[in-house]
C-alpha cells in the first residue's frame, strides 16, 4: 500500500467516527451546557491518549506475521459489519443513517435529563454524554490508526491522517454548529466498508501464509471486486424488495 492510499483509508474511516462523535457533543452542548460538554471532550481525549500510550508499543511489538493475521481478522469484522449495513440501507431494507434525526433524538434526551452538578462540572449529563461519545468513537479511531499504521510500518502517517480527519470534522462542526448532515455518511460508510473488507481479506490471507499475485498490487483488483459484488447485492435486494411489495395484498377497502 502506498503512503497516499494509507492516508486516504485512515482519513475516511476516522472521518465517519468523528462525525458521529461531533453529533453527540453538539447535542450535549446545545441542549445543556457547553462548558461541561467541552470538559467531557477534554477528559475523553486524555483517556484516549493514555490508551494510545499503552497500546501503541504493544501493537508494534507483535511480529508482522501475527499482526497481519490479527489485524486482518479485526478489519474483516468491522468492514463486513459496515458493509452489511450499507448494503441493507442502499437496498431499502434498513433506514438510511440520518445524522439530523440522531441529533434531534440526542437533543430531546438531553433536554429531558435532570440537572446535576459534580465538582467543577456544572452539568454532569453534558459531561458524561460528551465523554462517552468521544471515548467510544475515539477508540475506533485509535484502533484504525494503530492497526493500519503498524501493518504498514508507518504509524506516524496513520496518526496524522486520523488527526486530520478529526480536526476537519471538528472544525466543520464548530463553524456550522449543527449536525454534519451534508456529509454523505451512508456513501462514506459503504466506501469504508469496502476498503476495510478488502484490506482485512488481504492482510488476513498474508498472515495465514498466503501469497497474493502481484503483492500489494492485488488490492487494485480485490477492492474493486468487493465493491462490484456489493453493488450487485444492492441491486438484487432492491429488486427483491420491490417485487415483494408489489405482491403484497392491498388493505381491505383500498382498491
Amino acid at each position: 500500500m502506498t503512503a497516499g492510499a494509507l492516508f486516504l483509508a485512515v482519513f475516511l474511516a476516522c472521518a465517519v467516527e468523528a462525525v458521529e462523535a461531533a453529533t453527540i457533543v453538539l447535542a450535549a452542548g446545545t441542549a445543556r451546557d457547553w462548558r461541561s460538554a467541552l470538559i467531557g471532550v477534554t477528559s475523553g481525549l486524555v483517556v484516549l491518549a493514555l490508551i494510545v500510550g499503552a497500546l501503541g508499543p504493544a501493537v508494534t511489538a507483535i511480529p508482522l506475521h501475527w499482526l497481519r493475521l490479527f489485524v486482518g481478522g479485526l478489519l474483516l469484522v468491522f468492514g463486513l459489519q459496515w458493509l452489511r449495513k450499507s448494503i441493507l440501507r442502499a437496498s431499502g431494507y434498513k433506514a438510511l443513517h440520518d445524522e439530523v434525526a440522531i441529533y434531534r433524538r440526542q437533543l430531546a434526551a438531553a433536554g429531558d435529563a435532570p440537572e446535576e452538578r459534580r465538582g467543577v462540572v456544572a452539568d454532569w449529563y453534558s459531561f458524561t454524554l460528551s465523554f462517552k461519545g468521544v471515548v467510544l468513537e475515539g477508540l475506533e479511531v485509535v484502533f484504525i490508526a494503530l492497526t493500519f499504521g503498524s501493518n504498514q510500518h508507518d504509524v506516524p502517517l496513520a496518526a496524522i491522517a486520523a488527526g486530520a480527519a478529526v480536526v476537519v470534522v471538528a472544525a466543520a462542526a464548530v463553524l456550522v454548529r449543527a449536525p454534519l448532515a451534508r456529509v454523505p455518511e451512508n456513501t462514506l460508510k459503504f466506501v469504508v466498508g469496502v476498503m476495510l473488507t478488502g484490506f482485512g481479506t488481504f492482510w488476513g490471507a498474508e498472515g495465514a501464509g498466503g501469497v497474493w499475485p502481484g503483492s500489494d498490487a492485488a488490492l487494485l483488483v480485490l477492492v474493486p471486486a468487493i465493491a462490484l459484488f456489493s453493488l450487485l447485492l444492492v441491486q438484487l435486494l432492491r429488486r427483491r424488495r420491490v417485487r415483494a411489495e408489489s405482491l403484497r395484498p392491498l388493505p381491505v377497502g383500498a382498491a
